[in-house]
């Protein structure tokens, strides 16, 4: 009787991320975790977020199958990115905010309150707003993050006007980057989640931003033109020379004069005599000229 074994799961390699710092994301996730809390602290963002801290934040890519709720489009310096919030987590700003329950009733104390029932509160236009709000903050600390960690060659030149002007945005396609942020509110314990997709050229602009920096001068280098236009040497132009007795040398006075003929002068690297140049005057200046390989 033969055992048929299970087939051990593969992973199937991306073709466009061979070579590129994918495994070092996870540095990338730190730093912006780092940066979001640090964005909710503030003052400003303290009127919205309140006890809300930032538990977790993941790379990952979109499979298909996903449903994640409504998608806003923000631009940024380099790219394009999508923003989601979970309207559990939305409510429960606008709770804080504006200290107002489903009812519309006060809510006691500015807690962010315990989860709120979606399907009982309809959307206003308030709460649209709000995700906006929200939107432009969260995605303006993500686009910092990029180009603060790009080099100084790659980052892109300011915009002009509000650059992080909101538009409509679909759900993402499958195999999109997205990163996913966990939040949790201190006080109520409520959890909940919040995503950016990142386009190809956003993408991009993380990955360069990982990116060793042996690893950019050697892709820098790639642009630069081929090596013999970007190795310079020392040439050296030898107008004239001439043999005379060693006693005519010796017997030679203030005023005397060697007559020479100027033909075509050599050219030199370090002692190795590599051409020969015609000689020629250009605005007071001796120039060569006419270069012609010694044979």
């Amino acid at each position: 009787m033969t055992t048929i074994k299970p087939t051990a799961q593969h992973q199937v390699l991306d073709p466009c991320l061979l070579g590129r710092p994918v495994h070092l994301l996870h540095i990338f996730a730190a730093q912006l975790r780092d940066d979001l809390a640090q964005a909710m602290r503030l003052n400003m963002s303290r009127r919205y977020w309140g006890g809300f801290q930032v538990d977790d934040v993941v790379f990952g890519r979109l499979e298909g199958g996903e449903q994640i709720g409504r998608w806003l489009s923000f631009a940024a310096p380099s790219g394009n990115i999508g923003f989601s919030l979970e309207r559990k987590v939305l409510l429960s700003v606008l709770n804080f905010r504006y200290g107002r329950n489903k009812n519309d009733s006060k809510v006691e104390g500015n807690s962010a309150a315990a989860a709120v029932d979606e399907s009982a509160v309809r959307v206003t236009a308030t709460e649209e707003r709000l995700a906006v709000v929200l939107g432009q903050q969260l995605a303006g600390t993500l686009a910092g993050r990029i180009e603060l960690n790009l080099p100084a060659i790659d980052k892109a030149a300011p915009a002009e006007g509000d650059e992080f002007k909101p538009a409509a945005g679909a759900h993402p396609p499958k195999g999109t980057w997205i990163v996913t942020v966990t939040v949790s509110d201190v006080d109520s314990g409520a959890t909940g989640r919040f995503w950016f997709s990142l386009d190809k050229a956003l993408m991009a602009s993380v990955l360069r931003g990982l990116m060793p920096a042996r690893e950019l001068n050697k892709k820098g280098g790639k642009n630069q033109g081929p090596l013999a236009q970007r190795l310079q040497v020392g040439l050296h132009g030898r107008l004239v020379s001439k043999e005379v007795p060693l006693g005519s040398l010796f017997d030679l006075r203030v005023g005397d004069i060697i007559p020479v003929s100027l033909h075509r002068a050599d050219v030199l690297l370090d002692d190795s005599r590599l051409f020969t140049a015609a000689v020629t005057e250009h605005k007071g200046k001796l120039c060569l000229t006419s270069f012609e390989d010694v044979e």
